[in-house]
């Protein structure tokens, strides 16, 4: 517990804002989306009102935004399956079904289809660099994003 004194507005601000932190090795210099400012999509809903789907969703969209900004134009985000050989997919989209169920969907490296749904309390997932797939490296985190801001899920 703390003694400090808090107005009202200030209490609520504070539970609506998520906190996050990373920890680096030294000399590490990588931007992490720990440290990236939510999208206005995200705060406006205090984390507590939403279900557990929807909070993995968010997050999850965030760690890929922030993962394609570091790729070069000869990949784009895929994902290995953690925890398991089943290989790896190109993302390219992520969505939630409330509760508690995450899905990913993309292509196998051969190009079949691929869905990956998960329940969010076996959250495992593996951001990696692929070789692009097409001419122009696709960036859903970017486009991800933009619908967290445009809908405010």
């Amino acid at each position: 517990m703390s003694d400090e004194i808090m107005t009202t507005a200030e209490a609520k601000e504070n539970a609506a804002i998520p906190r996050a932190r990373v920890a680096l090795a030294e000399g590490a210099r990588e931007a992490t989306a720990e440290g990236a400012p939510l999208p206005a999509g995200v705060t406006k809903r205090p984390q507590g009102q939403k279900t557990p789907a929807e909070w993995a969703y968010e997050r999850v969209i965030l760690y890929i935004k922030k993962f394609e900004e570091q790729l070069d134009g000869d990949h784009e985000v895929g994902m290995g399956f953690a925890g398991s050989d089943q290989g790896s997919l190109h993302i390219m989209g992520v969505g939630f079904f409330e509760p508690d169920i995450i899905t990913f969907y993309g292509v196998d490296p051969s190009g079949a289809r691929t869905q990956l749904v998960q329940h969010v309390s076996q959250l495992n997932v593996m951001l990696k660099a692929a070789p692009k797939q097409k001419e122009t490296a696709a960036r859903i985190g970017f486009k991800l994003v933009e619908e967290l801001e445009k809908d405010g899920v």
